[in-house]
């Protein structure tokens, strides 16, 4: 009896501790729910309910102010018009050609320095935990930061020409920054100088994470420095090469601070991009659908990069 007494004596502060527990464990699980409800909900309104407000206006005549009266794809037919039929060209013709411009040399140099970059880092040469910052450094600063610094130094009444003239070379000239034909390479050289250390940063952990092993019995086959890059350390860089990509191209369509502060959009707005394009119509235009328009066009680029990326991530995944 006394067995059977103490066995349920023991028995009741557990049979009363369990609900007691079961509550405390629904509390913390739904506690990080609690708390990211708030910025969760902040991010659905005010990012992907802008998002379907902008489509929205881009299908109406808003000028000034919203205007909620439906009119059609007027917007788009606009920049298609301005973007085939018009002579001269258009602002938004000359916005996505300097796209095009930009995009293609920037990804590529980027890629290109950062690869080359990291490969010198990766030869584990003396002062490499000092050049990883030096690198990196133009990441840290804003593009406003980076635009005006090399406004002044390609100013040719300021930076690089005025020098090398007092130095004596007075038939050197590099006025890129006010020519409208070659101002969109000037925003091409700021823009590698600050991406192109990030890159790096990526390749170098890319190239560390390679079996050493695949390397060496790579040597010992006969392969040479060439060869082994090309073959072996490069195909197996692919996702770093993706993922460079995917975020060189958003940094790239979304630009508009670097081009504002290095240019001021360029003599007759020569180096205008979409965004400086959607800011313009939108703000200073009044044409607010037109804006949104050329907005929709911006996401839809973006979304055509990111969604192939996300479907072979995800396929990858699934394997």
């Amino acid at each position: 009896m006394s067995t059977v007494a103490e066995t349920q004596i023991k028995l009741t502060p557990e049979h009363d501790a369990r609900p007691t527990a079961t509550v405390r464990s629904r509390l913390q699980d739904l506690l990080p729910k609690i708390v990211l409800a708030p910025s969760f909900a902040a991010t659905i309104v005010f990012v992907y309910g802008f998002i379907l407000w902008t489509i929205y206006l881009s299908f109406t005549n808003s000028k000034t102010f919203p205007s909620y009266a439906i009119t059609g794809a007027r917007a788009y037919q606009r920049l298609w018009r301005w973007t085939f039929e018009s002579d001269p060209p258009s602002s938004w013709y000359t916005s996505i050609t300097n796209m095009g411009i930009f995009g293609f040399l920037y990804i590529l140099i980027c890629l290109a320095l950062g690869l080359f970059l990291a490969i010198l880092l990766d030869q584990k040469i003396r002062g490499e935990g000092m050049l990883r910052p030096i690198y990196l450094y133009p990441m840290a600063l804003s593009f406003i930061v980076t635009g005006v610094a090399w406004k002044w130094f390609l100013d040719p009444g300021l930076g690089l020409e005025q020098t090398l003239h007092q130095w004596g070379w007075t038939s050197f000239h590099f006025d890129w920054i006010k020519n409208k034909d070659f101002v969109i390479y000037t925003v091409v050289i700021a823009g590698v100088w600050q991406a192109s250390g990030f890159i790096m940063a990526m390749f170098l952990a890319g190239l560390r994470g390679i079996d050493g092993e695949i390397m060496k019995a790579a040597q010992i086959d006969g392969a040479t420095t060439f060869q082994l890059y090309r073959r072996i350390v490069i195909p197996l860089l692919r996702p770093v090469f993706l993922s460079a990509f995917i975020v060189l191209a958003h940094l790239a369509i979304k630009s508009y601070d670097l081009v504002v502060a290095l240019t001021s959009g360029g003599p007759g707005g020569s180096a205008w991009l979409p965004s400086n394009f959607m800011y313009e119509f939108t703000f200073k235009r009044n044409e607010m659908a037109v804006g949104s328009a050329s907005a929709v066009i911006m996401l839809m680029t973006i979304t055509a990069i990111i969604v192939p990326y996300l479907y072979s991530e995800l396929r990858e995944k699934s394997r």
